[in-house]
């Protein structure tokens, strides 16, 4: 036992003690010198038993300075359990007057109050001290309004205030809560409402603006962004609810405002006892492990404590930053790496006679659209050859659940992946027809990923870095767009749900027009759309749409059991009638001719239709 926790050790213990006293002047009018004795022997009698309770329950191993409430339920178990024991002590004790029986209860609330008091005397004094060693501001120092008084705003508030060299000084909240209106938290006032920014900015000589309300749709992010824009001040935002399930908040995660921030939608909410009845303690294969929703399925099946991750992919570089980043933050979880080509059926017969996985995520494909049109016999030995590698073997070695990522391009295909991806899910659905008890084999439909590789976000921001032009191919262009971390959620989510056979449409949301993407990219850059940098319409790339489908006019949707995951209601015609015409396909695509891959693609995607450029 240090000196500092020794000191504090006699100090509850002694405050404790002085309890017992003042519970008899509670309970009697003029106890001395009548109950004198009756006082000093209980107050003796009950040393051991508030020394011992102080140990068991770690009471002097608590910060005073940070105390919280899990500190304040620790010190309300233990003055418990010690409220017993006396109460015990009192009615064995034999003394000259008998000691009443309330004076223990008593004695308890005396104690909760002097114990608690003298922590949160502790956390006032050190916060108060904190607040003015970060005043004045040191040179540099910014003084920052924070949007939000909730968790994360006051958390972040206490945090600055602790660390006054981070050069944030918070000096106030706005907050749309009526019921916080003129309080204070953590010593800081809330100053208004979000609209009142422009007016309390100015006055209280505000450098930045933090929005930190994780949980806070897009609009709202968007309505401060331009609030902050019309007043002149920088804005900084911490991560979002899916960037912070732990649910702690540092200043080492604010960052600038992006566009992904002015798109949230509200939170998921996840069904987390289904998702971890078919992950929990299974061996987890992973496919395509290395790419951007590859990484984030690992990422969230991580949390799920399975008995083993398969990161397999062919690119040995992203295997190698996913490894670094499981090593750092999952250091107890058991994984194992493995390079290798899906479309290689001897290399992953070989993997799953090694390691029998319960549970496959099939994440590996190319889905680069224009890149595909030029190379159709990729997109086939790939995206529909290896599927067929990994259903087949899936099915074999008898894998509890099967979930293909699949993609909205799948619907009424206009291009060769869409196409491709199509067929994948066909092949999913024929073994979902073979399966056994107990398995279920499905197909999870998205859009665009915010952020992926080879998405439009990394080239507007690449394209503004070097001053421009910003390229759009069409001024009615739009998207559906959901960030990675959301889009992994829900097919973890979606696997949990199992109908075996399904394929599950994401609620994608509201449709984004690309060109309103740029101008958000380009004024969160801190420019101004055909002023600084210019939109440039260049026209409509070979196998795309203008507006994508999540689902085809004949199927519809049936609700699921999550109200963000519906269930399309596809035809599980004659399958093996299109197994007969994959040999024709794998054929055209020896023969390196994409006019055959095309025509094949025809006779097994029905509403495969080419789109001419524009």
């Amino acid at each position: 036992m240090t000196g500092r926790t020794a000191l504090k050790f006699i100090a509850d213990v002694l405050l404790w003690s002085a309890a017992a006293p003042l519970a008899f002047m509670l309970r009697l009018e003029d106890p001395w010198p009548r109950y004198a004795q009756a006082a000093l022997i209980y107050t003796l009698g009950g040393l051991p038993i508030k020394m011992l309770l102080e140990a068991s329950f770690g009471l002097h191993l608590q910060s005073w300075r940070r105390a919280g409430v899990r500190d304040l339920h620790s010190l309300m178990k233990a003055v418990f359990f010690g409220t017993v024991l006396l109460s015990a002590l009192a009615f064995f004790l034999r003394p000259d007057q008998p000691i009443p029986r309330s004076v223990p209860l008593i004695e308890g609330g005396l104690a909760l109050l002097l114990l608690g008091g003298a922590r949160l005397a502790g956390r006032i004094l050190f916060e108060r001290a904190q607040l003015a060693r970060s005043q004045p501001p040191h040179s540099g120092s910014r003084r920052v309004l924070i949007i939000g008084a909730g968790e994360a705003g006051t958390m972040l508030a206490r945090e600055m205030l602790r660390h006054p060299e981070s050069g944030l000084v918070p000096i106030g909240f706005l907050d749309d809560d009526p019921s916080k209106q003129r309080q204070r938290f953590v010593g800081l006032p809330v100053l208004g409402n979000i609209e009142d920014l422009p007016r309390v900015a100015p006055k209280a000589r505000a450098d930045e603006v933090l929005i930190a309300i994780p949980s806070a749709p897009g609009k709202v992010v968007r309505r401060v962004v331009e609030l902050a824009q019309r007043t002149g001040l920088r804005h900084r935002i911490v991560p979002g609810i899916y960037e912070i399930l732990s649910g702690k908040v540092a200043i080492s995660q604010i960052r600038d405002v992006d566009v992904e921030d002015l798109l949230r939608r509200n939170p998921v909410q996840l069904d987390t006892s289904e998702i971890a009845g078919y992950l929990e303690g299974r061996v987890v294969l992973i496919t395509g492990a290395g790419g951007s929703i590859g990484s984030e399925i690992v990422r969230q099946v991580a949390r799920f404590r399975p008995r083993r991750i398969l990161l397999l992919g062919r690119g040995e570089n992203s295997l190698y930053q996913i490894e670094r980043e499981l090593d750092r933050t999952w250091p107890e979880l058991d994984w194992r790496t493995i390079v290798a080509d899906v479309r290689d059926h001897e290399k992953m017969q070989h993997v799953f006679a090694t390691y029998a996985p319960k549970v496959v995520f099939h994440a590996a494909a190319h889905k680069h659209v224009p890149m595909m049109e030029a190379n159709p016999d990729e997109a086939v030995f790939n995206n529909v050859g290896g599927t067929k590698n990994v259903v087949e073997l899936a099915l074999e070695h008898g894998v509890e659940r099967f979930v293909n990522i699949s993609t909205d391009k799948a619907v009424n295909p206009t291009s060769i992946m869409g196409a491709s991806k199509r067929v994948a899910e066909y092949l999913v659905q024929w073994a979902a027809q073979r399966v056994g008890p107990g398995q279920a084999f499905v197909s999870v439909r998205f859009g665009n990923v915010l952020g992926s590789r080879g998405s439009v976000i990394p080239l507007f921001k690449e394209q503004i870095a070097s001053g421009g032009p910003v390229t759009v191919t069409h001024r009615e262009m739009t998207r559906y767009f959901m960030t990675i971390p959301e889009a992994a959620q829900l097919v973890l989510q979606a696997g949990g749900l199992g109908d075996n056979g399904a394929v599950y449409v994401l609620d994608m949301g509201e449709p984004v027009r690309i060109a309103d993407l740029a101008r958000d990219l380009i004024r969160l850059s801190g420019l101004e759309p055909g002023v600084d940098i210019e939109i440039v319409f260049t026209g409509i790339r070979p196998g795309e749409k203008l507006f994508e489908e999540l689902l085809t006019a004949e199927e519809g949707t049936e609700a699921s059991k999550h109200q963000q995951i519906f269930i399309a209601r596809t035809s599980l015609a004659d399958l093996d009638q299109h197994l007969e015409l994959l040999s024709e396909l794998f054929a055209a695509a020896r023969s390196r001719d994409p006019k055959r891959i095309r025509a094949a693609f025809k006779r097994l995607v029905p509403t495969y239709t080419e789109v001419a450029p524009t």
